[in-house]
């Protein structure tokens, strides 16, 4: 996947924030890439199905580097659809999870975020025959994480409108500085709700063209 990175934005935003250092410039628009991709889920990932090993409930996201899950929009055990759920949810439907024997391990029902990295399966997996593991499948929503120095270039050309206006509106409330404007500030703040709304939707139709499905090769 080709990278776009955040200072490709700095002659975006020049004009409306002269003298603006590129440090400040790259902190904003990734602070505005993080929102965007959070509230439209338009960065979209399919990673490699994930093997279960017997007895182990927790396991490791495996995304492109300077990303993070911001969600799990589908999730699927051998083929077969199984609900993301809240870990409260996990608790009240195995009380005793994930402290189980092994005769009490079986095939999980539900999947959730334990946090940006990993994820937990319940109840604890068990050997579904003596020769195989059970195959889990996700479809995530990512975003970039806080030290991230660029993302997707697809994702990122598709939500540049957005960004632009997520980044301004918080430079410019920025005080004591020469380019300080907070009524154009409310301007692009109006625009950047506006835009995310109609990526949000577009996302959910299935029409971004920030949407996309990538594996990664499963190494021996």
């Amino acid at each position: 996947m080709a990278t776009r990175t955040f200072a490709s934005f700095e002659k975006d935003l020049a004009p409306s924030v002269p003298g603006c250092p590129l440090p400040t410039v790259i902190q904003y628009v990734r602070a505005a890439a993080i929102e965007a991709c959070e509230r439209t889920q338009a960065y979209r990932y399919q990673q490699e199905d994930i093997p279960l090993t017997p007895g182990v409930h927790e396991y490791s996201y495996e995304v492109p580097d300077q990303t993070e899950v911001c969600g799990v929009l589908y999730a699927a055990l051998d083929g077969i659809k199984i609900p993301f759920v809240p870990q409260e949810e996990v608790h009240r439907k195995y009380p005793d999870w994930p402290v189980t024997s092994s005769t009490n391990r079986s095939q999980p029902t539900v999947v959730s975020q334990f946090d940006v990295d990993n994820f937990v399966v319940a109840p604890v997996p068990d050997r579904p025959t003596s020769t195989t593991l059970y195959q889990l499948r996700m479809f995530l929503a990512l975003r970039p994480t806080t030290t991230a120095t660029g993302m997707d270039q697809t994702i990122l050309d598709e939500l540049e409108r957005p960004i632009i206006d997520g980044a301004l509106q918080r430079l410019l409330v920025l005080p004591n500085k020469s380019w300080t404007d907070r009524q154009l500030a409310q301007y692009h703040a109006k625009q950047f709700v506006f835009k995310i709304a109609s990526h949000r939707a577009k996302a959910n139709l299935g029409l971004g063209h920030g949407s996309i499905h990538v594996r990664i090769p499963t190494w021996a």
